[in-house]
């Protein structure tokens, strides 16, 4: 008597799952690659502020610029967290494809840095998902706007080993979280860049 019931509801069921596991399709031109590079970027930006005021718990440790101390600038080399690869403006010297390669090496760096303060600290774990979709969604705008990126890998590094106590665990997530809000508003600023002189227009 309650078979059709049954069977029509884990009907319903599978299919939501199928359609909630499909993977999101590729942008089909460059306009619409940036602009949802953009919208994740604008994401990553919000959320970092947000797990910073969840995760930090040093007093003066703010996401101001002004707040960077040259004794922080010290303690971000002796931990061994790079500087974020640099991003200009589109000239003759500074192409779509070294920016894109930068767009990459830099969303790659932040996500591996993320991962490695993820295991000494919690509540990390969303954000370097939106790094690593980050890394995703512009290699599909990469290859919206048939651009070519340097595929050379960044040499390893292991955050991990260089924190030796809470104390470091806590500057390196407070300055990862610094960096990785900083090179996105160079993101920002890029990818309008990008936008207004070349991706739109389809050229290279």
């Amino acid at each position: 008597l309650f078979v059709f019931p049954v069977v029509a509801l884990l009907h319903c069921c599978l299919l939501a799952a199928l359609v909630q596991s499909a993977p999101v399709s590729s942008p089909s031109n460059p306009k619409e690659a940036v602009e949802r590079v953009m919208r994740l970027v604008e994401k990553i930006r919000k959320d970092v502020r947000s797990v910073h005021g969840s995760i930090i718990n040093i007093d003066g440790f703010t996401l101001d610029s002004s707040s960077q101390t040259g004794e922080l600038e010290m303690k971000r080399i002796n931990l061994g967290i790079p500087d974020p690869p640099v991003l200009k403006e589109l000239s003759e010297q500074f192409t779509a494809d070294m920016c894109v390669s930068r767009m990459l090496a830099g969303g790659r760096l932040y996500q591996g840095l993320l991962v490695d303060l993820s295991r000494r600290l919690g509540g990390l774990e969303a954000l370097s998902a939106e790094l690593r979709d980050l890394v995703t969604h512009i290699n599909q705008m990469k290859d919206a706007a048939q651009l070519s990126s340097d595929s050379s890998d960044q040499s390893s590094l292991d955050l991990a080993l260089n924190l030796h106590g809470n104390y470091d665990v806590q500057v390196a997530a407070h300055l990862t979280l610094c960096q990785l809000l900083e090179f996105c508003h160079d993101l920002i600023r890029s990818l309008r860049n990008m936008a207004e002189t070349q991706m739109a227009r389809g050229t290279r």
